[in-house]
């Protein structure tokens, strides 16, 4: 009908890469922000912590055209020992969590750029709700635990299924196709 609403534009082209550039890290603080402390409601005004000096932003970045132009996805990594490395604050915008493969290709990126930099182990703390998307990447449940007042899993990437990856700070195209 010609007076219907009509769906806000939402890209199918996506790029994850690591966040290299001030606005992309700007963002990606402000979307977990949105996330984790407005929508969860797991943390106050802010979600930053400590890791925060230390960890490797990872985004996902829609487009029109050829051009980036927000933060739709992020994750941070880093290595707390020698070959351990840990993936937290996985996020994606609310509008575009019916993009396919967005929290899958930050997850890809994450564990891949990992291993190239000598990890032997890759582990998160996954809500629970979560953890089904994460063993259909190949990840494993290896306790259960309750963090910020609620369930989560603590859980381990297979990096069979995690070639290195050399380039994140270039990243890759993310195609994706919006679910009715």
């Amino acid at each position: 009908m010609m007076f219907d609403p009509v769906r806000p534009f939402v890209s199918s082209a996506f790029s994850v890469k690591f966040a290299t550039e001030a606005w992309e890290r700007r963002g990606a603080a402000a979307l977990r922000r949105q996330v984790f402390c407005a929508e969860q409601g797991l943390f106050g005004e802010d979600d930053r912590d400590a890791l925060d000096a230390v960890a490797i932003p990872i985004v996902a970045l829609s487009s029109y055209t050829v051009a980036p132009d927000a933060v739709v996805g992020t994750v941070r990594i880093h290595e707390a020992e020698p070959g351990t490395w840990w993936g937290s604050r996985l996020a994606v915008a609310a509008d575009h969590r019916r993009v396919g493969a967005l929290g899958a290709s930050l997850i890809r990126l994450a564990v891949s750029s990992a291993h190239a930099r000598g990890c032997r182990t890759f582990l998160a703390h996954v809500q629970s709700q979560n953890a089904l998307m994460f063993q259909r990447l190949h990840w494993a449940i290896i306790d259960d635990i309750e963090l910020h007042g609620r369930p989560h899993k603590k859980m381990q990437a297979d990096l069979a299924f995690y070639p290195p990856f050399a380039t994140p700070e270039s990243g890759f195209l993310a195609l994706a196709l919006r679910a009715a």
